[in-house]
């Protein structure tokens, strides 16, 4: 093999001496403190959670049942092999961190169901040589086969860096299979949904063969000449609407769209001739700054759960897939290695901290498939946008893509040069970032501004600290002494530090949207440092609707103490109103109602909200 440095889009071959490089992420671990009691709870909550759901929604009986060993009917939706592969993947991540005893009945009693199933030219796939036996390949827009593949190859590479490769091996039987039937010179098709392309890409680097590399471009360069047809939602859904390289705008279902950017980046990484920057540039701009809602959720359209159009963001019906706030930190982080702007960073931290945070309960166990950024007072409960967290779903592709995203999460801290360190998100932990060297991270950020780094020897090469584009007045200290013209972007400590103090201001600040974004004019969101806040129905005296509830037009915001079931800080907003309006649905009064005083509001953290009980909650406030 190429390597077993267990990264995540390291380059094959770095394209230059600046070319920022991932850590492995045995060279990282995590302490106390936010992200790593997520991590801990993921690994202790979430993984055996998900492994009793796939038993218990007849995941692993569908593999079973094709060897005789399960007399079951086919359960869950035809991509259900995928929730397994993703769970495996989570395990591998933390086989390379650490000891996976207690998991590991079920990964081999996974692994022997599908060195079974798998048929002698490669294929597996226990819905299409279940049910639908004898239609391999016949339903690619559908179909979801290679979607499948892609994630069984992404949970075969985390095993192959911890020493066992059998996954490895079935996942290479298959992609052989795929090669001699849409390689070059084979079928010029491709699946519906993208994510094989970045998985090529990565099993390209782990084994050093290039052909999976370039089978993965010629999947790219298929894409957009709709020759998969229009299906019920259109081409653009299925990403077969734009050449990539002619694209410039961000359509479709938005998961896809972004599964698909990771793998084109991924492309660009590897060979910066390739002819993408232009094409992943333009999409980069299109979702951040006209499609993203503020928490970094993206998708705002159910039909399709689909991208809408630029500043079409409804906060009541976002659909915000949490599948596709998780692709877009991935997204970001090639983006990030590609071209090395601390902007890429800024999105991974709003995108962990609030779009993907709000995902999961306190206890690990269950989840939001879609994240709306408002939920109205007797909301009627649906599968995809309940108003409660559920422990699982008929289509349960969340739960099991967190686990993997929190198992791989020392991944996307720090990255390399060959002659500097570079610190993007801040948790405490231990960081081995050169030979002899490893810096101590002090730290309890999100909550606390204070970010204080020890070297066990002095460093011998510069030390790069991300500065947030929103930490306007952070300060820098080295070794005792303050720096200078700190500003948003990366503040650089020469070799031989000792010591580094950040301070990022965390102190509450309110925002108000473009105009342009209808659903949020006359309101404003609040933000404490990375995390944005939100208002709920559990706050609001008994009898007040939270529709009622408006702060004033200039706001306010004061620290209110950690709620210890929260686990979070809360916020409190002085010179809270009621609206008392008697008037039908619509009124001539242009004034518009009267308003009560009522007092202080809380705000507590989006991410934090129905953990006490389901009810009404809004991120953007009304001011009247």
């Amino acid at each position: 093999m190429a390597s077993l440095t267990a990264t995540l889009a390291a380059p094959s071959v770095p394209t230059r001496a600046t070319a920022r490089r991932p850590f492995d992420v045995r060279r990282v671990r995590l302490g106390r403190g936010f992200l790593g009691d997520w991590q801990r709870v993921n690994r202790e909550e979430t993984i055996p959670h998900c492994i009793e759901r796939l038993e218990s929604t007849g995941v692993i009986d569908n593999l079973r049942r094709l060897v005789g060993e399960s007399d079951a009917e086919f359960r869950g939706p035809l991509f259900a092999d995928s929730d397994l592969y993703k769970t495996l993947e989570a395990i591998g991540w933390e086989a390379v961190r650490g000891n996976v005893t207690v998991f590991l009945s079920f990964v081999d009693e996974s692994v022997r169901l599908l060195e079974a199933v798998q048929e002698q030219d490669g294929y597996l796939d226990s819905y299409y040589q279940g049910p639908r036996a004898g239609e391999r390949f016949t339903d690619l827009a559908q179909g979801h086969e290679m979607y499948k593949l892609g994630h069984l190859i992404q949970a075969a590479i985390p095993w192959a860096y911890a020493g066992r490769t059998e996954l490895l091996d079935i996942a290479l039987g298959y992609v052989e299979l795929v090669h001699q039937t849409f390689g070059e010179g084979g079928r010029d098709d491709i699946d519906g949904h993208p994510e094989i392309e970045t998985a090529l890409v990565e099993l390209s680097r782990l084994t050093g063969d290039g052909r999976h590399r370039e089978l993965s471009r010629r999947m790219v360069e298929l894409r957009g000449y709709r020759s998969i047809g229009e299906g019920q939602f259109g081409g653009a859904y299925y990403q077969d609407y734009t050449p990539v390289r002619q694209a410039r705008e961000a359509t479709g279902h938005a998961v896809r769209q972004l599964y698909l950017l990771a793998g084109v980046a991924d492309l660009e990484l590897d060979d910066p001739d390739s002819g993408y920057a232009d094409a992943l540039m333009s999409l980069w701009d299109s979702v951040h700054q006209e499609k993203q809602y503020v928490t970094g959720g993206l998708g705002s359209r159910h039909r399709g759960e689909s991208f809408g159009d630029p500043y079409e963001l409804p906060a009541d019906r976002a659909y915000s897939e949490t599948c596709a706030a998780i692709a877009n930190l991935q997204w970001n982080w090639r983006m990030l290695l590609l071209d090395a702007d601390g902007r890429y960073a800024d999105e991974i931290e709003r995108g962990l901290y609030n779009a993907i945070a709000v995902s999961t309960s306190l206890d690990g166990k269950a989840y939001f498939y879609s994240n709306p950024l408002q939920l109205r007072s007797g909301h009627t409960h649906e599968e995809d946008a309940p108003s409660a967290r559920l422990d699982w779903y008929f289509c349960a592709c969340c739960p099991p893509n967190l686990a993997r995203l929190l198992s791989s999460l020392n991944a996307y801290l720090v990255t390399e040069t060959d002659d500097a360190t570079q610190f993007h998100l801040y948790a405490a932990g231990e960081y081995d970032i050169e030979t002899g060297v490893t810096a101590t991270v002090d730290t309890d950020f999100p909550w606390s501004s204070h970010v204080r780094i020890s070297f066990s020897a002095p460093t011998t090469r510069i030390t790069q600290f991300r500065i947030p584009g929103w930490a306007v007045g952070a300060t820098l200290s080295v070794d005792g002494a303050a720096a200078h013209g700190v500003r948003p972007g990366y503040a650089e400590v020469p070799a031989g530090a000792r010591s580094v103090e950040i301070v990022i201001p965390v102190e509450p600040v309110f925002e108000r949207a473009h105009p342009w974004v209808d659903g949020a004019r006359g309101t404003v969101a609040l933000r404490r440092g990375p995390v944005y806040y939100c208002l709920e129905q559990a706050d609001l005296p008994e009898g007040t609707r939270l529709e009622d509830v408006v702060i004033p037009e200039a706001p306010v915001a004061v620290e209110a103490g950690v709620d210890d079931h929260l686990r979070a800080t809360t916020l409190e907003i002085p010179g809270g109103r009621v609206l008392r309006s008697t008037a039908g649905l619509y009124s001539s009064d242009l004034a518009g109602p009267a308003a009560a005083d009522l007092g202080p509001v809380r705000a507590i953290p989006y991410f934090r909200w129905a953990n006490r009980a389901p009810g009404a909650m809004r991120v953007w406030m009304p001011t009247r």
